[in-house]
């Protein structure tokens, strides 16, 4: 935990406020106080308009940057809430509706809605997008787009999808080509890096200091060695000892825990995947496009260490996964409640002392 909490930035109005500034938290508080010039060029790996955000209102909070960045949060956390209502009402009505917006709230993962983490304004910004879009207004979903680009790097999985529906418009062309508004928009990125750092590709090359490598197979990769990790995981688990990692890939984790978060891991995917599934049979290929993207950029630049680092945590930003399982219908609400629920409860504590999730 020393090594990653950073009093200067995360202790701002105690416990209460300070709780919800942890891990990355760190990187979106430096960038919003100090710029990336005064980061080492890693920062370069967390997008610029979340931390650009936190740094506005920060200054008008008079230097409350936690805050800030927990009031951002969550105010996008609740626009998100009712955008997937809208858009789940229109396609699955008004108790299917309710029930992905409840499923979404209690996500295991969901405590990184009120972080400050860039989570809540991703899934906002994507949501807006596909209404957009849904409503035939291609330059506002290519702008919401391409700010969702500007956030998050898996902002470019909204490009196809989009594109799709774009294209079943009687004016294809047209809707395409305001959809451009998204690249254009991520460029103004790459274009200040060159400015500031000297290096337009800084955002790409910052993903080396992270330990993630670009896989020669794509997704198959980060699948393999998902796969493989779990296998490992199993064997260590059933051998019931210490003395022999079957994952020798993380020395300074105890072996037990480290099977016990490639197997989580490893679930997710299974799961997410399954939703994939069902979005795109339930609700069309522009959904189902999008959630499938958004599993294969992960998966082809696994890390070195933890094959499928942080995968729980990206399906949370993936909302056809909620309205695939509000679509499975009411007899598995109370399951999914209790299971997510109660996940979410050991998340939160986790988070609260510190040990890393997700």
């Amino acid at each position: 935990m020393a090594r990653w909490d950073r009093p200067e930035f995360t202790r701002d109005l105690g416990f209460i406020v300070d709780v919800w500034a942890r891990w990355d938290s760190v990187w979106f508080l430096r960038i919003a106080e100090d710029g990336y010039g005064a980061a080492e060029h890693a920062a370069a790996a967390f997008y610029p308009l979340y931390p650009l955000l936190v740094a506005v209102l920060g200054r008008v909070l008079l230097g409350h940057y936690v805050l800030a960045g927990v009031l951002i949060s969550l105010a996008a956390a609740l626009g998100s809430f009712v955008l997937l209502y809208r858009l789940a009402e229109v396609k699955l009505g008004a108790d299917a509706a309710r029930r992905a917006v409840l499923y979404l709230a209690i996500f295991p993962f969901a405590v990184f809605l009120g972080a400050v983490y860039s989570e809540s304004l991703f899934l906002l910004l994507a949501l807006a997008a596909f209404v957009l879009a849904e409503r035939g207004s291609f330059l506002g979903a290519g702008a919401a787009a391409g700010l969702a680009w500007l956030t998050r790097p898996f902002g470019v999985a909204l490009l196809p999808a989009l594109a799709l529906i774009a294209w079943r418009t009687p004016q294809r062309w047209q809707a395409l080509l305001r959809l451009g508004a998204a690249p254009a928009l991520f460029a103004l990125y790459p274009l200040y890096l060159w400015w500031r750092l000297g290096d337009a590709a800084a955002f790409v090359r910052a993903e080396d200091v992270w330990t993630r490598h670009l896989s020669w197979a794509g997704p198959l990769g980060g699948l393999w060695d998902g796969l493989r990790a779990g296998w490992a995981g199993i064997r260590q688990l059933a051998s019931g000892s210490d003395s022999v990692r079957y994952w020798s890939a993380v020395q300074d984790t105890d072996p037990d825990r480290v099977a016990a978060v490639n197997l989580e891991q490893l679930a997710f995917l299974v799961l997410f995947a399954f939703l994939t599934v069902v979005a795109w049979r339930r609700f069309g290929a522009p959904y189902g496009l999008f959630a499938g993207l958004s599993l294969a950029i992960p998966l082809s630049v696994p890390s070195e260490r933890w094959p499928l680092l942080s995968l729980p945590r990206f399906g949370l930003v993936v909302f056809p996964f909620f309205l695939a399982l509000a679509a499975l219908g009411p007899r598995w609400q109370t399951p999914i409640v209790v299971v997510s629920a109660t996940f979410l409860g050991v998340v939160c504590v986790q988070w609260a002392l510190w040990q890393w999730v997700a």
